[in-house]
């Protein structure tokens, strides 16, 4: 190699850092697998649309809502999702009433997710019939300091924690809801690449797209390994863990997409997208 050739910066991999997406990425941070030079970035999914949405990502997973709100500046990688087709555990809203009595209500959102925020609101107001008021704010440490707001919508880990709050005895699971309203799948993340990035970096681009569809295989076969590994660090207990692993889609078959398809009318309709955009895939 000529002295003088700069060598390329690897691809910067947004890693959503919930554990939901743990059996896609074990078998690559275990060196299961092999391939790519991935400089890996992990944070809540908020904050990975920002970066992608910055073009400080090439590859990421990120959240439904994303894709809606900017198609032109990204390609959809094919057959990788993270949804649910009913219960989904991690994406809760716990009530201190039931959540028909919440209109006019506070309901406190974490600033983490941006498609579930645009998810309960849609099924609150269209599908429950009622219009709360929505507050963001850190839950965990709201609840530390006594405070008990009227609803909370929790994700991910913190939503596996608190799904059993005793001063919350009623409880929406999003996925199950979506399920009920619509009877399609829902998908809260997709992993998407910058159009950018696979124009200029085509040939790595997708590669590292075909190495996250075979670590999601990998994980797809050996979950109860990735359960028994995940439950070290939790509430949950190794059966608990399988079964959480067990209810999410990770797969982005034609059934998911007709729920994500259905997602994106249903945000048009509430003003939140201009229109719902065509879905364009990276090829591979």
């Amino acid at each position: 190699m000529n002295p003088r050739t700069k060598q390329r910066p690897p691809l910067r991999l947004g890693r959503i850092g919930y554990l939901n997406v743990l059996p896609l990425h074990y078998p690559l941070e275990q060196g299961i697998l092999h391939g790519g030079d991935f400089e890996l970035v992990s944070g809540p999914p908020a904050e990975l649309n920002v970066l992608m949405n910055q073009g400080k990502l090439d590859i990421s997973g990120c959240s439904s809502v994303e894709y809606g709100r900017h198609p032109e500046k990204y390609l959809i990688l094919p057959d990788l999702a993270i949804g649910s087709c009913g219960p989904v555990q991690s994406v809760l809203l716990i009530c201190r009433t039931r959540p028909e009595d919440l209109d006019g209500q506070t309901v406190l959102v974490s600033a983490q997710s941006h498609t579930s925020a645009t998810l309960v609101d849609l099924i609150l107001r269209q599908h429950v019939g009622v219009k709360p008021v929505y507050k963001t704010g850190d839950a965990t440490a709201l609840l530390a300091s006594g405070e008990r707001p009227p609803a909370i919508l929790c994700i991910g880990d913190e939503a596996l924690n608190l799904r059993r709050h005793p001063d919350y005895p009623h409880r929406m699971d999003l996925g199950e809801a979506w399920r009920q309203w619509t009877g399609k799948p829902f998908i809260f993340g997709l992993w998407i690449a910058s159009r950018e990035a696979a124009c200029a970096r085509r040939e790595e681009v997708k590669a590292g797209a075909r190495l996250l569809v075979e670590a999601k295989k990998w994980g797809q076969t050996h979950l109860d390994l990735v359960s028994r590994e995940a439950a070290r660090g939790s509430i949950l207990n190794e059966a608990e863990m399988r079964s959480y692993f067990d209810g999410l889609v990770y797969d982005l078959g034609l059934e998911e997409l007709d729920g994500l398809r259905l997602f994106y009318e249903r945000l048009a309709e509430a003003g939140v997208i201009p229109a719902p955009p065509e879905l364009a895939f990276l090829p591979l």
